[in-house]
């Protein structure tokens, strides 16, 4: 008898098999009619890394140049401005953000933040920092970048930008919306005119089967970083809304999962793997999202960076 996960089945299917909060079998949810709305392009940008190791700012530079000549009205980061904060000490920490600021000024476009878990400063132990440090943990991005979770409208279109990083108390992390952020969504989601087309950014995936494209790792981790561990409670609140797309990071791989007619679209990386070349096939590269009459598509764009240390996977 062959066994197949369920994350191998819904990425085959396209989220076909159908379940409902609830979990009996059911249909996808009735959604009403998507409110009209001006069409528009922008970019998702994620998992730059940057370091001053393996030309990762040529590489970001090389990347950004590109983006702003796309014609796009902002661009979303989607987490893991840099590489990295979690066990550094302060001061490559800072020296790794102020070479972000310098080599972003490059896009020359607004631009949105998404938290990642390696925009996270000093929680992992070797990184000498303590929590009573000025900026531990996720001050360090919010002293950056601002707010953590929050939301904006852009000609006509809902954004709603996610924290999925959760700080454990052994100082890890993992992948987590935690009750105050859920009880902010649906407040935020059920506050919009009815039909409002929406876009949501999380930077650790709430959907993916990117466990099923390798083997497991003999020791499993201490914590499930690689997707929202508790994601089953933050879905059933899409079926309620005009969700027209979800938009991921953290594992720098292309995919796309439907669910309950929600796409889930993972947007690579534009430091590939790791700025070691490819990663399950994706290159370096970012998203260009065009979206027009209540839908969401995508294109990946990549810009020609060559590493000088090639460990593709």
């Amino acid at each position: 008898m062959i066994h197949i996960s369920r994350r191998a089945f819904l990425s085959l299917t396209g989220g076909m098999a159908l379940t409902s909060a609830t979990g009996a079998l059911g249909a996808i949810p009735q959604r009403p009619p998507l409110r009209t709305h001006e069409p528009f392009s922008f970019l998702f940008l994620t998992d730059t890394h940057l370091q001053p190791e393996l030309n990762a700012n040529q590489g970001c530079h090389m990347a950004f140049a590109q983006a702003r000549k796309v014609p796009a009205d902002f661009a979303i980061q989607g987490g893991d401005h840099v590489f990295d904060a979690l066990g550094v000490n302060a001061g490559r920490a800072t020296m790794l953000m102020d070479l972000y600021k310098r080599t972003a000024e490059d896009l020359t476009l607004p631009v949105h933040h998404t938290i990642g878990n390696h925009d996270c400063f000093g929680v992992y132990t070797q990184s000498g920092a303590r929590p009573t440090d000025p900026f531990y943990g996720k001050k360090y991005f919010e002293d950056n970048f601002g707010q953590l979770y929050y939301s904006f409208n852009h000609k006509g279109v809902h954004f709603v930008i996610l924290d999925s990083i959760g700080i454990t108390a052994d100082r890890s992390y993992e992948g987590r919306i935690d009750a105050a952020q859920i009880a902010w969504l649906a407040r935020d989601l059920a506050a919009q005119p009815t039909g409002t087309p929406i876009v949501v950014v999380s930077h650790i995936p709430l959907v993916t089967a990117v466990e099923d494209y390798a083997a497991p790792l003999a020791k499993p981790p201490a914590h499930h970083g690689i997707s929202v561990v508790n994601a089953y409670e933050v879905l059933p609140l899409f079926d309620h809304y005009n969700v027209i797309g979800v938009l991921q990071g953290h594992t720098h791989i292309l995919e796309r999962i439907d669910w309950h007619g929600v796409p889930y679209i993972t947007g690579g990386a534009v430091s590939g793997n790791w700025w070691h070349g490819t990663r399950y096939g994706t290159p370096e590269g970012f998203m260009v999202v065009d979206i027009a009459d209540g839908a969401l598509r995508t294109r990946y764009e990549t810009y020609g960076f060559k590493t000088i240390d090639p460990h593709n996977t």
